[in-house]
């Protein structure tokens, strides 16, 4: 074997170079289970259902709105968006229901679930993007460093955009003992920012991992994925159903509205909350985010078609990722879910409540917001059907 057998390929001093921020693309072993995988065909993951991951129509015409100067002003708050400064104390206790969720901002939410804690999609950046100079900056700081979060059982991860899987917070994650929760392909990222493989739990869609007690289950959902320049499609997004002794949970991640979650909520439901995506959808990307509208659909299809469990809605507020209003979400949330009487939990971000018990339902956002003008509205189609009233009714809960 001469000297030149040690030196490393050219590839490797490649990947050497690539930035921290991008994480790592799958390989060896890790690559061939991906390969082997149902949801993978023609070299990518696939949508259980068709969707179009590209923004459609005119970039122009998208990008003459999304810069307009009145827009931008809109997709901004007028004042300080009013945190709930999120203690120690309040986390202290344990909850008197055995159930106790924490809206974080975005995405991010810390679920209590029979004496286990389990963090969905940490963002404790400044910013959601590769570069600490340059791309979405926080609209409102987080309710309380990481650090004086306290222990954490297990971290779950819907994919790995940068919204939803920080660099820094995971590293900061890395130095705890917390068991990691990931969609397949996921842990190369993690492994690079230096968590031990023993710690994380990689799963395709419907696999299982037991975690102190609780199970945490991927479920599918209708997104894509991807870090660095090229984005191979080869890291698998997803939604997530953890279950207690006495509770479960469903966290939606990031996806457009599909037939999928009635059969998530028939096998692993009903729920006694669903955290749901509502914020940074548009007209250029219908299929991979969901209108509070959809959300709402999405919850009933999950709960059997009844409005029982409470709705927690996520990813708005806190980042700046689309051209509606940055308070729309919340407002056409509120309105959807009054009409058919469902159960509607819009804390500030960082306060706590438990969904059997009181929660605030009231628009804290008003005091900091322009009016709201009528959002944009996807056509009705069989695959979205509008939320009526009467559909509550036929269900027999009035």
């Amino acid at each position: 074997m001469t000297g030149a057998d040690h030196q490393p390929t050219l590839r490797t001093r490649l990947r050497s170079l690539r930035p921290d921020a991008f994480g790592a693309d799958p390989a060896g072993a890790r690559m061939e289970r991906i390969r082997r995988s149902p949801n993978f065909a023609d070299g990518v993951f696939q949508n259980p259902e068709g969707a179009r991951t590209r923004p459609s129509g005119s970039m122009l015409e998208f990008a003459k709105v999304y810069f307009r100067k009145e827009e931008r002003a809109r997709r901004s708050p007028l004042g300080t968006v009013p945190v709930h400064a999120t203690t120690l104390a309040d986390l202290a206790e344990p909850p008197a229901t055995g159930l106790r969720v924490t809206w974080l901002g975005h995405s991010s939410v810390l679920t209590e679930i029979d004496g286990r804690r389990v963090l969905f999609d940490p963002v404790w950046g400044e910013r959601c993007s590769p570069f600490a100079f340059a791309g979405p900056k926080r609209l409102h700081p987080v309710p309380l460093p990481l650090a004086s979060l306290g222990p954490v059982d297990a971290v779950v991860i819907s994919h790995d955009h940068y919204d939803h899987l920080d660099l820094p917070t995971i590293k900061a994650l890395a130095g705890t003992d917390t068991v990691f929760a990931v969609p397949l392909g996921v842990g190369a990222h993690l492994e690079r920012w230096g968590v031990p493989l023993d710690r994380i739990h990689e799963l395709d869609w419907n696999e299982t991992a037991q975690i102190a007690g609780i199970s945490l289950t991927a479920t599918p959902a209708r997104h894509f994925c991807g870090r660095g320049l090229r984005n191979q499609q080869h890291t698998l997004w997803a939604s997530w159903v953890v279950a207690g002794p006495e509770h479960r949970v469903y966290h939606s991640g990031d996806t457009g509205y599909f037939s999928g979650f009635q059969d998530i909520g028939a096998e692993h439901g009903p729920f006694d909350v669903t955290m749901i995506q509502v914020g940074a959808y548009s007209e250029y990307w219908p299929d991979i985010h969901m209108t509070p509208a959809e959300g709402l659909r999405a919850h009933l299809d999950l709960q059997g078609g009844k409005p029982h469990g409470a709705l927690l809605p996520i990813h708005w507020g806190t980042f700046n990722l689309a051209p509606h209003p940055w308070s729309e979400p919340g407002e056409w949330m509120k309105d959807a879910a009054d009409e058919v009487g469902q159960a509607l939990a819009l804390p500030r971000p960082g306060e706590p409540f438990e969904p059997s018990g009181k929660f605030s339902s009231e628009a804290w956002w008003r005091a900091v917001s322009s009016p709201v003008v009528r959002p944009w509205r996807r056509p009705e189609t069989a695959d979205t059907p509008p939320v009526h009233r009467e559909e509550v009714d036929l269900a027999g809960e009035r």
